[in-house]
């Protein structure tokens, strides 16, 4: 696990479980979160990340252990004097209140004056690019403008951590990622730490400094993007993150930086070992993605790894080429990627021979979860 340094943590979470009744939603979790850190919770439905994210909002009280923010326990805090916001899915914007009002509404017991207050206002909706939208309906905005407004209101009394429910869940797939290069740049200007939920991989790549992983309530993983998608450390994280070709087989030996697995069908395997491997003569799970393997219609010379294959299903994808191909031996094919570099396409035909080549450095040996 990547822990920030203990000097710029905004927040602690500290042995954490929430139980409802005999559920256990959330089971032992600790965290350390940076302050002015992107961080993401991701994980499938039903994980623990929503509940997780309500604690940290005080709508849930842990069961067992404790939440620090800003160095300051969190239990008997009520959520509106906590030093967070939340932004929700929905976004929660009033309908009969126009933009103006909206991102106002927090600062209603203030103290501010009104000129104050529209200072405030207008300096968020030059932050969000809707500069001249005060006046404006929420019936009269798009979705990606209704999120806005919602970050906004979120934003203006400058809490110390944003919290972000699946925010762009409910956007369509061209707004959604446009809003994902926004919400990365308006963090990044406003320096707050956002503390980011969503159930999608590819979001949570783009967007977050770093990552925990969540299953049946546990944080499997914490790391930053590419150590995640690289260096998985359990196979439920290998599988969740993008694509990934699994096979079984048998250390045979490890050590100074090496192993060799026998992976059965795939053949003996050279992988860069971190010395924390299983012992020779263990059972062992190694995992290749798709774009670390090369295709090869003629043998090829000089490569750590290689294994004849045949070709089962490919798909031209205009920028790759997906594959499908199979080892004798072995009835699941092993799925490949190929980068089209060249204008012409890759010429292969279904069940032609070819070879499949891969480094020691893309082989990962995967520890249980």
């Amino acid at each position: 696990m990547t822990n920030v340094d203990s000097h710029s943590e905004i927040i602690s979470i500290q042995s954490v479980t929430k139980r409802f009744g005999d559920v256990v939603a959330v089971n032992n979790a600790d965290l350390e979160i940076g302050e002015g850190e992107f961080f993401s919770v991701l994980g499938p439905s039903g994980c623990g990340k929503t509940t997780l994210l309500r604690m940290l909002a005080g709508f849930e009280t842990p069961s067992e252990g404790e939440i620090y923010i800003d160095q300051q326990p969190m239990s008997t805090i009520p959520p509106h004097l906590r030093p967070v916001n939340m932004v929700f899915q929905s976004y929660a914007i009033f309908p009969h209140l126009d933009v103006g009002k909206n991102i106002a509404f927090g600062l209603r017991k203030s103290g501010l004056s009104k000129k104050e207050i529209q200072s405030k206002v207008q300096e968020m909706l030059d932050l969000i690019a809707l500069p001249g939208y005060a006046n404006r309906a929420p019936t009269q905005l798009s979705g990606g403008e209704r999120q806005r407004v919602a970050l906004a209101r979120a934003l203006i009394k400058r809490p110390k951590v944003l919290l972000l429910d699946e925010p762009l869940g409910a956007l369509d797939k061209k707004l959604r990622e446009q809003m994902q290069l926004e919400l990365r740049a308006l963090q990044k200007s406003v320096g707050i730490t956002f503390v980011f939920v969503t159930h999608d991989q590819e979001e949570a790549l783009t967007l977050s400094d770093r990552i925990a992983v969540m299953s049946g309530g546990r944080v499997l993983q914490v790391e930053a993007p590419v150590g995640l998608y690289e260096k998985p450390t359990s196979r439920f994280v290998a599988d969740f993150i993008g694509t990934m070709n699994f096979f079984e087989g048998k250390m045979c030996e490890s050590s100074l930086g090496k192993a060799r697995v026998d992976a059965g069908p795939l053949g003996m395997v050279d992988a860069v070992s971190d010395n924390t491997e299983p012992d020779a003569g263990q059972s062992v799970t190694i995992a290749i993605r798709p774009e670390k393997i090369r295709l090869h219609l003629s043998k090829p010379d000089n490569v750590e790894n290689m294994v004849e294959a045949r070709i089962g299903a490919a798909s031209y994808l205009g920028d790759r080429s997906h594959f499908q191909v199979f080892l004798a031996g072995r009835e699941e094919p092993v799925a490949v990627a190929v980068q089209n570099m060249e204008t012409e396409s890759r010429t292969t035909e279904s069940e032609q021979s070819v070879w499949l080549s891969f480094s020691s450095q893309s082989v990962v040996i995967l520890h249980s979860d």
